[in-house]
């Protein structure tokens, strides 16, 4: 039987907007829903690892023209101000997401999606094909539904997805600066509580981006006087926020952040990016790992259209064995280096085995990275 080959993505961030380019490219019908407007900040590392670099050429997606950084080097400093440096394994790019999401974005309209922008207001799957309904009252019919629409939702509230009923520890805050910062250089600095992270992007900014515990930060009575008391404890930190400016009238933030486990497949819905597993960005992957989600998806999907996978199940099947292949030891690492980084004596302890085995690091840099897809 012919297969309707029209999909709906609900999710117009990098997963969600590369899924759509991947799609169409093959010759597939994308609907996307985005409930915000191009181009828009986000808070986000905005490192990129080469290890996506040629799938992004292969869909004609050449990041070049968005004039990047291209980081290769790694420093990482404890609480103390003692720091450790490495070379990046495969190397990265910075760009911000404000000009990224928005070039992919053109480069799916160029390619034929149709992208509305609107909010799902429900989602009903019955006789294998899933109804969408928005608040502005637009009603969307399709047989594969991909979910890309972040880390947390009011549709996860609605799917009763297991992770949000648990807490939510974390909040992120972000903004560019001007100032001097090495341009080929990815910084990660530890302070109690959290850990920020330094690159350049596009036009010579600096991208600073940190995640704080929620505990520690509510002790204060805004943004300022948590980076005076608790961020800038750091010296390395504290020097380089004494010595820029920011460019933003005010940082971004973003609240109630999860690390909690995710299911790949929810009531049939394929998750991929940030909707299906957040790693901790101190591990920095977060954006390939969102892009190669999309990959994994958009190459399964061909396989179901040209009736190589026989049925819903052996696709949901499929896709959940590749995503914990490809994702799952990654995700782990993230949590475990995020625990350790939470206490302390930990920390330093993991400092003193740095030290005297520097070799290490760059080891657990590809623990959290994955090969050239």
């Amino acid at each position: 039987m012919e297969r309707n080959k029209s999909i709906l993505i609900i999710g117009g961030g990098l997963a969600g907007l590369t899924a759509a380019i991947h799609l169409s490219k093959i010759g597939l019908k994308v609907i996307l829903i985005e409930k915000n407007e191009f181009p828009k900040h986000k808070v986000c590392g905005e490192y990129i690892s080469n290890e996506v670099l040629s799938y992004l050429n292969g869909l004609d997606i050449n990041c070049e023209v968005l004039k990047p950084t291209h980081l290769s080097r790694f420093q990482f400093s404890f609480i103390d101000g003692k720091i450790l440096e490495s070379n990046l394994p495969l190397g990265g790019f910075g760009v911000s997401r404000y000009l990224l999401d928005e070039f992919l974005y053109k480069k799916a309209l160029e390619n034929g999606c149709e992208i509305i922008q609107d909010t799902v207001e429900n989602i009903v799957f019955s006789e294998n094909e899933f109804t969408v309904t928005t608040i502005q009252n637009a009603v969307f019919k399709s047989e594969i539904l991909i979910g890309a629409y972040g880390k947390r939702s009011n549709i996860d509230q609605e799917l009763k997805r297991d992770f949000i009923s648990k807490k939510a520890p974390w909040l992120a805050v972000k903004a560019h600066y001007s100032g001097v910062f090495p341009d080929d250089l990815v910084g990660l600095y530890h302070f109690i509580g959290g850990y920020c992270g330094i690159s350049k992007v596009e036009n010579d900014k600096i991208n600073i981006c940190y995640l704080a515990d929620y505990k520690t930060f509510k002790q204060y009575k805004n943004i300022e006087e948590y980076e005076k008391n608790v961020v800038s404890e750091n010296p390395h930190l504290k020097s380089i926020l004494d010595n820029c400016e920011s460019l933003f009238e005010k940082p971004l933030t973003i609240s109630q952040i999860s690390f909690e486990e995710k299911n790949a497949v929810e009531n049939h819905m394929l998750m991929i990016g940030d909707t299906a597993g957040l790693i901790h960005p101190l591990c920095g992957n977060g954006i390939a790992m969102a892009i190669h989600s999309a990959k994994i998806v958009s190459e399964l999907l061909e396989e179901y259209y040209n009736h190589e996978i026989k049925s819903r199940e052996e696709l949901e099947t499929k896709y959940k064995r590749e995503w914990n292949r490809n994702f799952s030891k990654r995700l782990k690492m993230g949590r475990v280096l995020a625990a350790i980084f939470q206490r302390q004596e930990l920390a330093n302890g993991l400092l003193r085995i740095l030290i005297r085995f520097p070799f290490l690091l760059p080891i657990i840099i590809k623990k959290t990275h994955g090969k050239t897809i």
